[in-house]
């Protein structure tokens, strides 16, 4: 072999030595950047693990939350239910005694019209009495006695009716559902819970009374749980006092009066869709699109710490849908106020009384 062609085998070989040289240079840049690649996909790998982990955290955390939450409703359920028996025995006490001083108030009216009666004719007949009696008359006097003594029989009367009707109105409201539905009247239900209502629709130093303004319809008995039923009415009748309230905070008492507080109540029975539609209206605030988007989450409220445990709205939900498959709506625009709708199915079967 000449020395031309160990050159040119030589240069072939240099050739592809820096082939080679960069096939290496070009591999090793490869590998360094595999080796970065590898790093960043490690950290992002632990940063996913990382947040897997504080996920998994507080998801455990939020399912013991959960869980002590519902240990919680359940007590406050056994409490309620308790509280609902106590209710109802001692409305069932007062009852009785309230009973007995109703029974004898007619009676005791008879009695005192009587004396006064023969007051009338001994004055008829002796108006010149003795001087005793004259002084006795002057003393305890007797126009006025006699004049008052009726105002507070009237008043006794008017007061042992009013303990009659809240004592009534407890007993009714905390009755103890079965596991069947009962016939209920809803008309009785809304009343009884507005008289349990009636000290926070009285009007104070700051406002008037809230105004009810009930426009009930002709609607059927409704096979339901009624103590669950009541429970809705108290739910949203409180959340709508609590909601004038709170557009009440700033007002002066001449603009209050110029816009009265209102609460509506309309029942309607829509034959077509064989169900009973129940609206409770206030002319508060209203609710913000952020709250209206949050209203019925479980434990959320708009209400100060300690002032509101969230389950109001929820538990009312539950029950019209999941209890008694009917719906529950809302409409509000802000400054003007909320409307709360309420519709239940309607099954009369055995049932044809309406009011």
């Amino acid at each position: 072999m000449q020395i031309d062609d160990y050159e040119k085998e030589l240069n072939k070989l240099r050739k592809v030595n820096r082939i080679l040289e960069k096939k290496l240079e070009r591999s090793e840049i490869d590998r360094t950047r595999l080796e970065e690649t590898n790093k960043k996909k490690e950290v992002l790998l632990k940063n996913v693990i990382n947040d897997l982990e504080e996920s998994q955290n507080k998801l455990a955390q939020r399912s013991q939350e959960l869980e002590q939450t519902l240990i919680n409703l359940q007590m406050m359920q056994n409490k309620m239910s308790v509280l609902g028996n106590l209710v109802a025995d001692v409305a069932h006490e007062i009852n009785n005694p309230i009973g007995f001083i109703l029974g004898n108030l007619g009676p005791a009216e008879e009695y005192i019209n009587s004396l006064l009666q023969l007051i009338d004719i001994y004055q008829n007949l002796y108006p010149t009495p003795f001087p005793e009696i004259r002084t006795k008359i002057e003393d305890i006097d007797l126009n006025y006695l006699r004049e008052d003594l009726l105002k507070v029989l009237s008043s006794i009367k008017d007061g042992t009716d009013r303990i009659f009707q809240i004592s009534s109105s407890l007993r009714n409201f905390s009755r103890a559902d079965t596991e069947q539905k009962t016939a209920f009247n809803l008309h009785t239900g809304l009343d009884n819970t507005l008289i349990i209502l009636k000290y926070r629709l009285k009007g104070n130093k700051n406002r008037p009374p809230i105004q009810i303004i009930k426009d009930y319809g002709t609607i059927p008995l409704l096979k339901c749980f009624p103590g669950q039923i009541n429970q809705v009415f108290m739910n949203l009748l409180a959340n709508a006092i609590d909601a004038l309230e709170e557009f009440n905070i700033g007002r002066s008492a001449d603009e209050i009066q110029s816009n009265p507080n209102l609460i509506n109540i309309q029942t309607r029975l829509i034959e077509c869709d064989n169900c009973i539609v129940i609206r409770i209206k206030d002319n508060g605030m209203g609710m913000s699109a952020e709250t209206q988007s949050q209203i019925f989450e479980h434990l959320f409220t708009t209400k100060p710490i300690g002032q509101g445990t969230g389950l109001g709205l929820s538990i009312v939900q539950k029950i019209i849908i999941d209890k008694h498959g009917g719906m529950l709506d809302f409409n509000s625009v802000y400054g003007e106020g909320s409307e709360f709708i309420i519709t239940l199915p309607v099954n009369i079967a055995g049932v044809d009384k309406t009011y």
